[in-house]
């Protein structure tokens, strides 16, 4: 497979507002766009059968968010204790250069921590901290002492 584009997540929500303000206000992605997708166009596509909104963000490397709320209530929307409690798409995770800062800003928000408020180190030089967005989605953020032993490809 060659990918033209950077990766794009796409988060089934209940309140496209509520945690569009969260992804751009506290973690700091930029909006990209919002369209609304009508029935006619939605249920061919096995989308949604009455349509849905959708709000694209992007983050400072180029991924893309796509935060989507259908016209009617998702179904089956329960967050396991556990991380890897459940199957499918676990949780995101944001490699970034300063996780103290981010759990600071984080802390300012008021998330909900699922590995505590202090950075946790799970192997020498490579430190994470957990965190469940407004809707319960699980996101990770992993700093690295050196990103190019993680991902030489970036060097």
């Amino acid at each position: 497979m060659k990918m033209t584009a950077p990766v794009e997540i796409g988060i089934c929500c209940d309140d496209l507002d509520s945690l569009r303000a969260f992804y751009v206000d506290v973690l700091g992605c930029e909006p990209v766009n919002e369209h609304q997708v009508t029935a006619e166009k939605s249920t061919p596509a096995g989308m949604a059968k009455d349509g849905y909104r959708v709000a694209r963000l992007q983050t400072s490397w180029g991924e893309r968010l796509k935060l989507i709320q259908p016209a009617t209530t998702a179904e089956g929307a329960v967050p396991a204790e556990w991380i890897l409690g459940r199957r499918g798409i676990a949780y995101i995770t944001f490699i970034i250069d300063d996780l103290s800062a981010m759990i600071a800003r984080l802390k300012a928000a008021g998330v909900t921590f699922v590995t505590g408020e202090e950075r946790v180190e799970v192997r020498p030089g490579t430190f994470l901290s957990f965190i469940r967005d407004p809707e319960g989605n699980v996101l990770e953020f992993v700093e690295y002492s050196d990103i190019r032993e993680y991902r030489p490809d970036l060097a």
